[in-house]
């Protein structure tokens, strides 16, 4: 809960996978506009989220970092890098492990699919895989592949039913984790750490107070908040905005091919920021520079998504 006075921070937490596109330019503005719109004190951070190491790119972090700096919007502190956060998720995961809420999982892919065939339950391929708790007893001669958050028991200990939040943009949210997500994963079994605990942890070590990023990734807000509470962190409020399609229908994504920010020239810049603020139901710009126009956004965000000082 975010209590009255208290000096609000926002961030942008882009993983290095590939340059910023016109997807990512609309979480990172809107993330920078909730800030400002929150006073003159409120602070706005840059998290790397390196952590899957497999997946970013050499170099890319520095390029993200260039790309938001063509575009004025610039941290109010160095940015973090995940991969420089490591003894932090350790100890976060040996926390959870001493209150009996981690546990080691031996499960391939394959395995859990077979378990919930015998369920009668097919995954599909861009649905959810509901972990059926087969390790959750103990790994049965298997080889520990993971570490998995024991949400059904915390659930079950905390309401025994759905989670319920509230999302200053789509409105009253829940989501039952037990049943539709199970124990989710902490540490992979290739050794980086999973998204949930990481940002998680992050997060409530710099002291942020309002999360606004994709609605992509409004389905991981229950597991987050879930872990917030078994490490007894406090949860931030929560904004996800809307997603830019590409012409497949499809959320634009640097998987999909989606095409990098032009952001070379001030204009090229400029253009780019004017888009993201459009498909935020902001007014297109007459200014003459990305801080001019951010300027002038703040108070139409203010007016949109109440953020007051």
């Amino acid at each position: 809960m975010i209590e009255e006075g208290m000096t609000r921070i926002g961030r942008f937490a882009p993983s290095p996978t590939g340059p910023l596109h016109a997807g990512s330019l609309v979480a990172a503005l809107a993330s920078w506009l909730d800030v400002r719109a929150h006073g003159p004190n409120a602070r706005w951070l840059v998290r790397i989220e390196d952590a899957d190491t497999e997946r970013c790119l050499p170099g890319m972090g520095d390029v993200i970092l260039s790309q938001l700096a063509a575009c004025a919007l610039v941290p109010d502190e160095p940015p973090v890098w995940q991969t420089t956060r490591t003894p932090h998720y350790e100890a976060a995961l040996e926390k959870l492990k001493a209150a009996g809420l981690a546990y080691p999982c031996g499960c391939s892919r394959k395995d859990i699919d077979e378990a919930l065939a015998r369920r009668g339950i097919a995954h599909t391929r861009h649905g959810e895989r509901v972990y059926p708790g087969t390790c959750r007893g103990g790994l049965h001669g298997k080889a520990a592949r993971a570490w998995r958050f024991a949400a059904t028991t915390f659930q079950q200990a905390a309401s025994n039913g759905p989670l319920h939040w509230q999302d200053r943009r789509l409105g009253a949210q829940q989501q039952d984790v037990a049943r539709e997500v199970g124990d989710f994963v902490l540490k992979r079994a290739d050794g980086p750490w999973a998204y949930q605990l990481a940002v998680v942890v992050d997060d409530a070590e710099q002291g942020v107070t309002d999360i606004v990023r994709g609605e992509d990734l409004a389905d991981n807000t229950a597991r987050q908040i879930l872990l917030q509470r078994a490490l007894g962190f406090p949860t931030p409020s929560y904004l996800h905005t809307p997603l830019v399609l590409g012409p497949d229908g499809a959320k634009l994504s640097k998987q999909n091919g989606a095409t990098p920010l032009r952001t070379a020239t001030p204009a090229e810049a400029l253009a780019a920021l004017d888009g993201a603020a459009q498909r935020l139901g902001l007014a297109a710009t007459a200014a003459d520079s990305a801080a001019e126009a951010l300027a002038a956004w703040v108070p139409q965000w203010r007016d949109l998504y109440n953020s007051r000082p």
